[in-house]
């Protein structure tokens, strides 16, 4: 009996080869190595690589300059704290909104936080809406003007910063470059194929600008109340957005007319402008300040004067005297276009210094983070009047200077 089991558990074995094996192994996940393949490649790419060539900026040298140092040598007006617009083109969303948001408090003594990403999402609808409409022919980018928001807040209202942040849970700071490429890449396909179906694109436009952004509310609470967008406008933040006018300074154009704003921003083209001669437009600013007013404006900030680091924005007189800019000075950067409309930035106080103002800005770009005064810079007058092209104020602010404008 014992001879035919041994006989069974051989032939079994011999039939059955795992029960020749030993012990089962077994897998695991493991984090890759490096290994010498990755040596090959460093070794490739440094043979490759060009020499990079430092190239320094030509700028001013600020030293023994006497220059504001601190926003408490100012005269200033409350505004909210300065943010950052982060990675993305929307200066004039931040400062006009900043702007609108002193003038809430200037009027109603009330202080508010305003979603500068809601007004970028219906601008961006709406220029899509155009570049639709106009089959390709309206520029589609991320920059706008300071009337864009008062446009846009007619037609859909405005809600609190905390309804609509217009980022994601765990975003820090803002960032549009995939978004706006994905909508850009989208219109140009619908150009390419003249597929020019406006419901269907803008549902496409507004799905990638949720995905990035967050669908914006159709319903908010503001002091235990519920309100529409319009609604909150209107009867929360008491807005009369018909009260704001568009000054404008440029030679090319008529003065004493309403212009258009010949710059690609304006991409609708606006011509609301109220164009004066330079000294009353430097006047009109000067006044504003000193009686309690705000005010958004817009131009360049690309001269070896502007530096982030000093926080100032000065004309060196190696540029032009300060006796030397007019109109023609101005005109003459503007035509030749090293003066243009690249950032959007708040006036919120000012100060006197050897006869001339120096105003505070508020501003939502990278570079006034650079130095002690986080989120501002001190502009000189003379730059103001040599490269800032328009600004927003209240209209009573200006006096009597919309009653010298054909009607």
């Amino acid at each position: 009996m014992k001879k035919l089991f041994l006989l069974f558990v051989f032939l079994f074995a011999q039939a059955n080869p795992l029960a020749q094996l030993g012990p089962m192994n077994k897998g695991v996940f493991v984090e890759p190595k490096p290994g010498f393949y990755e040596e090959i490649l460093k070794g490739i790419k440094e043979f490759n690589a060009k020499p990079e060539k430092s190239r320094k900026t030509f700028k001013l040298d600020f030293a023994g300059m006497e220059l504001p140092k601190s926003i408490n040598e100012f005269t200033f007006y409350w505004h909210a704290e300065p943010v950052s617009q982060g990675q993305t083109g929307t200066c004039w969303s931040f400062s006009t909104t900043s702007f609108f948001e002193s003038e809430v408090y200037r009027i109603h003594n009330k202080k508010v936080k305003l979603s500068e990403m809601w007004t970028a999402y219906w601008e961006y609808v709406e220029k899509a809406r155009r570049f639709i409409r106009e089959r390709g022919n309206s520029l589609f980018a991320e920059g706008s003007e300071a009337n864009a928001v008062t446009r846009i807040w007619k037609q859909y209202g405005v809600v609190p910063f905390d309804a609509y942040t217009g980022m994601l849970p765990g975003q820090k700071f803002h960032d549009h470059s995939k978004m706006f490429n994905e909508m850009n890449a989208y219109l140009q396909h619908i150009k390419s194929i003249n597929a020019w179906n406006e419901d269907e694109a803008l549902n496409t436009i507004k799905s990638i600008l949720n995905y990035y952004l967050g669908t914006p509310p159709q319903k908010i609470i503001a002091d235990g109340a519920e309100y529409s967008p319009k609604d909150y406008l209107e009867k929360y933040l008491k807005l009369n957005l018909n009260d704001y006018v568009d000054i404008l300074s440029i030679k090319q154009q008529p003065y004493w007319k309403q212009v258009e704003y010949e710059v690609p921003d304006n991409w609708w083209h606006s011509a609301d402008y109220y164009n004066i001669p330079l000294d009353d437009f430097m006047k009109t600013i000067r006044n504003a300040v000193r009686k309690g007013f705000t005010i958004a404006i817009g131009g360049d900030v690309s001269e070896p004067g502007y530096d982030s680091w000093a926080e100032v924005a000065v004309v060196p007189t190696f540029d032009i005297p300060s006796e030397y800019i007019n109109e023609d000075a101005r005109q003459f950067r503007f035509s030749n276009e090293t003066t243009t409309d690249d950032h959007g930035i708040h006036i919120v106080g000012y100060k006197e210094q050897n006869g001339k103002d120096w105003y505070l800005i508020k501003d939502s770009g990278a570079g006034s983070r650079n130095g002690n005064n986080k989120g501002y810079y001190f502009y000189h007058e003379d730059y103001v009047k040599l490269k800032i092209m328009d600004f927003m104020v209240h209209k009573d602010a200006v006096g009597d200077l919309l009653d010298k404008f054909e009607k």
